[in-house]
């Protein structure tokens, strides 16, 4: 893992796969139990990363429908493949890989303490806005929030990226670095020329950036 650039000002994160074990895990952990491709499960749940379409689940990340909506849909999109494929329920496997990791909560905290401009840039759900924000320390980690069912712009789209950067008062994109759990995500925040990082399941080496960002301290504008 890359160290950070000596000019960070600002710390982006997604919330789902850095704050919590990652969606994407759970569901393809539940498509090879059912004896599917890898990546399939993902992209009848989840629909292609590499753009935005009108998938069921793109079109609900963006606030365009209605949560029972989409779950209807790709309910019949799993079945028309062969699969179980009710989102919620593959969702709730999360559950079972710990919830909240405390101890990335703990270094965002400490990174918002050592004068960093602060930001969550998340793909969500209308609808569990405020079951997420509860379960963390949100306004202590986060001095803005980037929701693409508010914006109506989900990643890997630069202009969600924009918008943070923006919101935290026009941080350019080099003294920028976004924490995500999908390749295509941090691909998209690249694109703008902000360092990106994959986290992975063992997310011990993001634990270590965050410690040396946290160290060091922000460069001065």
């Amino acid at each position: 893992m890359k160290a950070p650039r000596p000019e960070i000002r600002a710390v982006l994160y997604d919330f789902g796969g850095v704050f919590t074990a990652s969606p994407f895990a759970a569901v393809e952990r539940a498509g090879a139990e059912q004896g599917l491709a890898p990546g399939q499960m993902s992209e009848i749940v989840f629909g292609p990363f590499d753009e935005d379409t009108d998938h069921a689940w793109h079109r609900l990340e963006r606030g365009e429908i209605a949560i029972g909506e989409a779950r209807d849909a790709i309910i019949e999109l799993g079945r028309a493949k062969g699969a179980k494929s009710d989102p919620f329920a593959l969702l709730a496997r999360m559950g079972k890989d710990g919830g909240i990791r405390n101890e990335v909560v703990e270094r965002a905290l400490a990174i918002q303490q050592a004068g960093f401009r602060t930001a969550v840039v998340t793909n969500n759900i209308a609808e569990i806005r405020d079951r997420w924000k509860a379960m963390l320390p949100h306004a202590e980690i986060f001095e803005v929030i980037v929701d693409s069912s508010e914006i109506g712009v989900r990643k890997p789209s630069a202009a969600i990226y924009e918008t943070a950067l923006r919101e935290l008062g026009g941080i350019p994109p080099e003294q920028a670095i976004f924490f995500d759990d999908h390749p295509q995500n941090v691909r998209g925040a690249e694109a703008l020329g902000i360092q990106g990082v994959l986290v992975e399941n063992d997310f011990s080496p993001t634990l270590a950036l965050l410690d040396a960002l946290a160290q060091r301290g922000p460069a001065r504008s």
